[in-house]
């Protein structure tokens, strides 16, 4: 089985999880912005990563589209967040905003926490986050999930870890 394992990044944490996910299944690693449709179409998986940016997994339509004209036969997708993966309410939401009910059950999809790097974040992205973290600081009764929230955003963090690979890991090894 032929694995293709492209990703989009914008902090580098996405291509560290998919450096070791294409590393273990002896799969082709290959940045998005170099893959074609018919790139795609020379392997049985095409795995995609994003980052979670805004609610959405960055790059994943048009990654989407991209599978859809390619001969490749199953599609498996991975995002990366600053949400930690004990968060499975928030995680949930984000599988529904960008999965329909069909690519619920059709599509595996694997959550992967990593953090929040403000150094490799464009401006406009630093600048949202900035006025979210100063939004929450002057509110008043925060809930716990919103104390959680304040203090994840103020500064840089990385909570990746290999061992939140291993679930597409194995899924794929399994295949």
């Amino acid at each position: 089985m032929k694995i293709l394992v492209t990703y989009k990044t914008k902090t580098e944490f996405t291509k560290w999880y998919a450096e070791i996910i294409a590393k273990e299944v002896e799969g082709e690693l290959i940045d998005f912005s170099k893959v074609t449709n018919e790139k795609m179409s020379e392997y049985d998986v095409v795995v995609y990563g994003g980052g979670l940016h805004a609610g959405r997994i960055n790059g994943f339509k048009k990654a989407k589209e991209m599978f859809a004209k390619s001969a490749a036969k199953k599609m498996v997708v991975f995002v990366t967040g600053a949400t930690p993966n004990e968060e499975t309410e928030t995680i949930d939401e984000v599988w529904k905003v960008n999965l329909t009910e069909e690519e619920m059950e059709s599509v595996p999809h694997f959550y992967m926490q990593s953090g929040l790097c403000y150094e490799k974040m464009s401006f406009p992205d630093k600048t949202l986050m900035k006025l979210l973290a100063n939004m929450l600081s002057k509110k008043e009764n925060k809930s716990n999930a919103e104390l959680g929230q304040e203090q994840a955003i103020k500064s840089s963090y990385n909570i990746s870890d290999e061992k939140y690979a291993k679930p597409l890991i194995e899924y794929l090894l399994g295949e």
